[in-house]
């Protein structure tokens, strides 16, 4: 089957010369990210994303690029785990990614500078990405992946995304804030009357050995002479910065003021310097006590494995508070409401209205076939484990709440495409063997009937 040219894409190949190549001319077409490529709803994306981007003024400079390209660059990039330069420089190798992209002749030019993605990501917003992942879900609807009956039965589960931030030491955090507000105190022209660049890492140093050792008492002494040195770099700057200065400072002074105050065991710490939204959860690991990042919360199709909804939970809320939130975006995303949720004990005390909820704690209540249903509870489980090493959501490097909630989402929507190119690989196969097979068993028939004939022919 070949790609249906649009008279746009026509026009365009008419103006090319005869040394570049059509794509669709280059290119196996039965390949599944070819096939998905048609498949997908790229009109409607554009129409909805069109009322979610705010609109560019009129004069503001050269025109934005096509949304499709911007689009499909960012459903390769999750799809495949890439950096926004790592896509860029694929893209320009690979001429399936390319026709993804909705090119027509084959480029030997970048698509777009890389931080171009990072500004349409800041454009799109959350209720942007998750159009993204919405409509992921529908190619699988148009494939016929997945039923109605599928998307009524989910898997609910929880994990942490991990933010890009070093293991937040109190010795270490106190040394960063040193280290910035000595930077920013050069940058605005301020001169110091010590800086303590000698003696500020070697008390790091010291703190981080005495805590290997096992020698607390040690440990809290350094750690009390690294607030004292703190403190006073905070009260010189005070002291000889003017207002404008101080204004400019304001963030980082109230950031260095909370780590030097927090103590050992306090709560809601800060622990990283550039990122505050960070937070402290243990979900119970034996070899990973407490991880550093964000609450999200995945949603998955019972007997499919399709990501129908993923966000993120500032503030680490109990597992069962998020539930109503994650029915209502699976709702909105595939457009059916759920009406059986399976859990695990982290969402017990919480039962939503309209909707059953399964989960071990309540087993001898449970009919035989709701029995069965919650032996699907472990399938999410995979998936997160794909969604964290295959699809950029083991660690966060977008800034900021607003990064957390967009790389969620965009690691399912990644996710989903990888699926349904499985789906049509192996649908093609399941298709393929089937004419295989009826090829066989009509040329059987003919040898069958061939040898009749013959001996017919000798007996006569």
């Amino acid at each position: 089957m070949r790609h249906q040219v649009s008279p746009s894409e026509t026009a365009a190949a008419r103006t090319d010369d005869f040394f570049r190549s059509r794509l669709d001319q280059m290119i196996e077409m039965r390949h599944p990210l070819s096939r998905l490529a048609e498949v997908m709803p790229w009109q409607a994306l554009e129409s909805e994303l069109s009322g979610v981007l705010p609109p560019t003024p009129a004069g503001a400079g050269r025109p934005a690029l096509p949304l499709r390209m911007i689009i499909g660059l960012l459903y390769l990039k999750h799809a495949y785990n890439l950096s926004d330069e790592q896509v860029c420089a694929r893209w320009l190798e690979n001429p399936y990614w390319q026709f993804f992209c909705g090119e027509v002749i084959f480029q030997t030019r970048f698509p777009c500078d890389p931080s171009s993605l990072t500004r349409f990501r800041h454009r799109l917003g959350e209720a942007g990405v998750e159009a993204l992942l919405a409509q992921t879900i529908e190619a699988a609807k148009d494939l016929r992946a997945v039923k109605r009956a599928d998307l009524e039965q989910i898997v609910i589960d929880s994990t942490v995304q991990e933010k890009a931030v070093a293991y937040p030491t109190d010795s270490r955090l106190l040394e960063i804030a040193r280290h910035k507000l000595v930077k920013a105190a050069k940058a605005e022209g301020i001169v110091l009357r010590q800086s303590y660049a000698r003696i500020g890492p070697a008390l790091k140093f010291k703190a981080g050995r005495y805590a290997h050792a096992k020698q607390f008492k040690r440990m809290r002494r350094t750690l009390k002479s690294q607030r004292t040195l703190l403190g006073r770099l905070i009260r010189e700057l005070q002291r000889k910065a003017n207002d404008e200065q101080r204004q400019r400072l304001a963030v980082l002074l109230e950031r260095a003021k909370r780590i030097r105050s927090q103590k050992l065991k306090d709560k809601n710490k800060l622990y990283a310097l550039h990122a505050p939204e960070v937070e402290c959860i243990g979900k119970g690991k034996a070899r990973q006590p407490y991880e550093f990042g964000v609450k999200v919360g995945i949603a998955v199709a019972a007997k499919k494995g399709l990501v129908i909804g993923a966000r993120s939970f500032p503030g680490n809320p109990y597992d069962g508070d998020t539930l109503e939130e994650h029915l209502e975006q699976t709702a909105i995303l595939t457009g059916v409401a759920p009406k059986t949720a399976i859990v695990d004990l982290g969402y017990r005390g919480r039962q939503p209205e309209h909707i059953t909820i399964l989960h071990r704690g309540k087993k001898k209540t449970l009919t035989p076939p709701q029995i069965r249903l919650l032996k699907r509870r472990q399938a999410v489980e995979p998936t997160i484990g794909h969604l964290k090493d295959g699809h950029r959501m083991r660690r966060c490097f977008l800034k900021g709440q607003m990064g957390d909630a967009l790389n969620v989402v965009l690691a399912a929507a990644g996710y989903n495409i990888r699926w349904l190119m499985r789906w049509i690989a192996f649908s093609w196969a399941q298709i393929l063997s089937l004419l295989i097979s009826h090829w066989r068993a009509a040329r059987a028939a003919t040898e069958h009937q061939q040898q009749s004939n013959q001996l017919q022919a000798t007996m006569a």
